[in-house]
C-alpha cells in the first residue's frame, strides 16, 4: 500500500469518527422507565436527550375527561388519541413550544402546565389554550412493554 493511500485512509476514518455520534450519546437516544414506580395518578419527571419529560399515569376518569374535550376550536386541534400511544401514559416534552422554556406542572388557568416566561398556558394534556405558543406541547415517542416504558 502506498503512502498516499495511507493518508487518505487515514483522513477518511478520522473524518468518520469525528462525526459519528458519541458513545455517550448513543446510550441516552433511548431511556426505560419503570412503569410499576408510578402510581396511578401520579407523575414523575425524568430526563431524556437533556429535555426534561413529564410522565403522567392517568386514571380512568382523568382518561374519559381528556377524551371528551372537543379540540376544533384550540390553536393545535390534534385529539388526545392521535396524540398519545397509550392512553393509559401520558408523556410530553416539558419544554413550551413559543421559545423554549420549562413550563411548571399543576399550574395556569387549566390545571396543567404554566410557562410562567410569556404566559403560555396548556391544559393538564399538554394541549396550549392561551398564550403566545403555538402548538400543544411534543409528545415524544415512547412505547409501553410491560412494566417498561421505552422513550426514544
Amino acid at each position: 500500500m502506498s503512502a498516499g493511500a495511507v493518508l487518505a485512509k487515514g483522513m477518511v476514518r478520522g473524518a468518520v469518527m469525528h462525526f459519528a455520534p458519541s458513545k455517550s450519546s448513543m446510550e441516552v437516544a433511548s431511556i426505560e422507565v419503570e412503569t410499576s414506580k408510578i402510581p396511578e395518578g401520579k407523575s414523575l419527571v425524568v430526563t431524556w436527550l437533556g429535555k426534561p419529560i413529564f410522565i403522567r399515569h392517568k386514571t380512568d376518569a382523568e382518561m374519559e375527561e381528556q377524551l371528551a374535550v372537543d379540540v376544533s376550536s384550540f390553536r393545535d386541534p390534534v385529539p388526545d388519541a392521535d396524540r398519545f400511544p397509550d392512553l393509559r401514559w401520558q408523556v410530553l416534552i416539558g419544554v413550551c413550544t413559543h421559545l423554549g422554556c420549562i413550563p411548571i406542572e399543576g399550574k395556569g388557568d387549566f390545571g396543567g402546565y404554566y410557562c410562567p416566561c410569556h404566559g403560555s398556558h396548556y391544559d393538564f394534556a399538554g394541549r396550549i389554550r392561551k398564550g403566545p405558543a403555538p402548538r400543544n406541547l411534543e409528545v415524544p415517542p415512547y412505547k409501553v412493554a410491560g412494566d417498561v416504558m421505552i422513550i426514544g
